[in-house]
């Protein structure tokens, strides 16, 4: 692996939200080995002038979908053909500065691995597997004229696996688990997008959802889930539940509790705007389109109540095939009630936390991981320089290695 530094350049300090006097970031063995004007220098050394330019972490989204297509979680198609078009998403999502992303539901851990071992250029993947849902749920995508299963304990349903009761909620985490997931998904909401659930029905009995906590705990990890109701979510949190995906309908209460229970909140307000925009393109129903108004109305809010709180705040997007090109417009959707140094921190330092891996990963700092963005503007000022499929980014390095540069 390539040594390099690169000179000339005004850091952001994501922490502070402001960028550095000029500067030089040593790069070695994909981490940042040095920073600051008098770095002494290996003897093979790439060097790169940042022209002055804004050197900032590679972002990341912590809810993406890369093998969902359209309105529907999981096309009726080959998994090989899935795989395929993912393949290309992950390029796409590295070119726009996304160094790191969590899925949240539906890849595997071979896309992970496909990834880290150079077969597919993409961002770091952190897979959650199959969401765990309970029958009638929000990961349950049988049409409601659909007969169960005669043995209904723990069905396979495409994007998502439906397990009801306590051993077998346990066993379908174990699973996941086993299959290599990085974190649990459960459904502890109605959706907007599923045909059998209201918005405000609260899913999954607390034996259920303590039981997935308690199993994901034990193995060294956390319990995401996806919620929109204040009910819903201080059912999730005070079960053990880390991460809650969404979260449009929190109210100042169950912000306080979040805070307190050390809860994160990843909102997702770019795909309810695209859903609204794009209903006759998509195919959107009815019922999906009124969903999808009710919680989009009161999703800002969620926002202001989160941060009053002190909630710490991720970054997430849940688009989908062809959306995804619309996954920066959220950086731009927040700064009506965030400033653009939040977001940005939002997208990286907090999400990194939300993924155990703070000081690894949305940081420049010696000992971090060697990914990096050079912006040719100011995304303090002017935050829509992270925007439009990064056309502003000069330069885009993961692991210490360089995926596009046009300095």
């Amino acid at each position: 692996m390539t040594n390099l530094v690169m000179n000339n350049v005004r850091i952001l300090d994501v922490e502070a939200g402001k960028l550095t006097p000029l500067t030089s970031v040593l790069v070695v063995a994909g981490q940042i080995k040095a920073i600051g004007s008098n770095i002494t220098l290996p003897k093979k050394c790439q060097k790169i002038d940042g022209q002055g330019q804004c050197l900032m972490p590679g972002m990341i989204d912590c809810h993406v979908h890369i093998c969902a297509d359209g309105m529907i979680n999981y096309p009726a198609e080959y998994e090989t053909m899935t795989a395929l078009k993912a393949g290309n998403e992950l390029k796409s999502m590295l070119l726009r500065g996304f160094t790191t992303i969590r899925d949240a539901g539906g890849a595997d851990a071979g896309f992970r691995v496909a990834v880290e071992n150079g077969i597919v250029e993409g961002p770091r993947i952190y897979v959650s597997g199959q969401p765990i849902s309970q029958t009638g749920g929000h990961g349950d995508n049988r049409h409601p004229a659909e007969k169960a299963d005669l043995c209904g304990c723990a069905v396979k349903s495409g994007f998502g696996r439906i397990a009801d009761g306590v051993s077998a909620v346990r066993h379908a985490v174990r699973d996941e688990l086993r299959r290599g997931a990085d974190q649990i998904k459960i459904m502890g909401s109605g959706g907007i997008s599923s045909k059998a659930d209201p918005i405000d029905y609260e899913q999954y009995s607390m034996e259920e959802l303590e039981a997935a906590v308690d199993e994901a705990t034990r193995r060294g990890t956390y319990v995401l889930a996806h919620a929109y109701t204040a009910g819903a979510i201080k059912r999730l949190v005070t079960a053990g539940v880390k991460s809650i995906e969404h979260g449009n309908l929190l109210d100042q209460e169950t912000a306080k509790l979040m805070a307190e229970k050390g809860a994160f909140l990843v909102p997702t307000l770019v795909v309810y705007y695209k859903i609204i925009e794009q209903a006759e393109q998509l195919g959107v129903s009815g019922d999906h389109l009124e969903k999808t108004k009710i919680v989009m109305a009161q999703g800002l809010d969620s926002l202001k109540f989160a941060m009053a709180a002190g909630v710490e705040i991720a970054f997430g997007t849940d688009l989908f095939r062809p959306s995804n090109k619309y996954q920066t417009e959220e950086l731009i959707i927040r700064t009506q009630v965030q400033t653009p140094a939040q977001v940005i921190k939002s997208a990286t330092l907090v999400s990194a936390k939300l993924l155990g891996e703070a000081g690894k990963l949305g940081i420049i700092a010696e000992g971090a991981h060697a990914d990096l963005l050079l912006v040719d503007g100011n995304p303090l000022e002017d935050i829509s320089c992270l925007h439009n499929d990064g056309e502003k980014l000069s330069l885009i390095m993961k692991a210490g290695k360089i995926v596009k540069n046009t300095l």
